[in-house]
């Protein structure tokens, strides 16, 4: 910030969190093994997927996927060794020994986001039907790391941060399908993203031009905005034979969708101008 963002001063930025991510894997065996573990076993899924991909959409088609999956992949591990320091329990503070099964599953979930980035920067189609499967997928994992991080104690900033990253992704991608495909008209698809970049842009502006962090926690607004637009999805990408249901539904849903959406970031606000205790 006091170097103007000059090219140097981003490069000394993330010269120096590599190396304290580098220190942290070093004193920390147990979490570097942990994370070395989780990369082959998505680097054996995202060459899994990419064989599949071969047998079933073509040679041609992979070779478009290919650039666009692999960064996401390579980027989604970075990312996860630049954090190991904020694998730490919500509730002691404690840096926790491994990534664990809830950790593992939210990064399952990107893998398949990352899929889905690689269609889009390929510039390939992408059915309703592969859509509604890996959002599917998406939910399930969704649904399934954060009751098993409960349970299991492990609740950690790198889980809620990865969660938060995850959903972002899934959910831009998912607007971008509906938006190509037609089934999505280009104003609410506005309002959607709107959604997701409007409060990261603050977020970004407030650290870097004011060193004052947002305040982004859970709310209820945006719990039920989150419901209400994973509920208008599912009813967008449902195949045709529920066509005559999901056209009953999709006005009144809509509606509630577009309230919520604007309510949400109206509490982010609330939230971050409440003092706190």
């Amino acid at each position: 910030r006091y170097d103007r963002f000059s090219l140097r001063a981003w490069g000394k930025f993330f010269q120096r969190s590599w190396l304290l991510s580098c220190q942290t894997a070093r004193a920390n065996p147990s979490l570097k093994h942990s994370w070395q573990r989780v990369t082959y076993l998505i680097a054996l899924l995202a060459l899994l997927i990419l064989i599949a991909n071969g047998l079933f959409a073509g040679v041609a088609d992979t070779a478009r996927l290919l650039p666009g999956f692999v960064f996401c992949v390579v980027w989604q591990q970075s990312d996860l060794f630049w954090h190991l320091g904020l694998n730490r329990s919500v509730e002691s503070g404690k840096l926790l020994p491994g990534l664990g099964l809830a950790n593992t599953l939210t990064w399952l979930r990107g893998l398949g986001t990352s899929y889905l980035l690689g269609r889009l920067i390929g510039g390939l189609a992408i059915s309703s039907g592969l859509a509604l499967a890996i959002f599917l997928y998406g939910i399930t994992t969704d649904i399934l790391d954060g009751s098993i991080a409960r349970r299991t104690g492990t609740q950690s900033k790198l889980g809620q941060i990865a969660d938060a990253e995850t959903d972002f992704c899934l959910y831009l991608s998912l607007t971008i399908i509906l938006l190509h495909n037609g089934a999505l008209p280009l104003w609410i698809g506005i309002v959607m993203l709107l959604r997701f970049l409007l409060p990261l842009a603050v977020a970004l502006l407030s650290y870097l031009a004011f060193a004052h962090p947002v305040r982004f926690g859970s709310t209820l607004w945006g719990k039920f905005a989150g419901l209400a637009q994973c509920c208008y999805f599912l009813l967008l990408l449902a195949p045709s034979p529920f066509s005559t249901f999901t056209h009953f539904l999709n006005t009144p849903l809509l509606s509630v969708t577009i309230c919520l959406l604007v309510a949400a970031p109206v509490a982010q606000v609330v939230a971050n101008i409440t003092p706190m205790p």
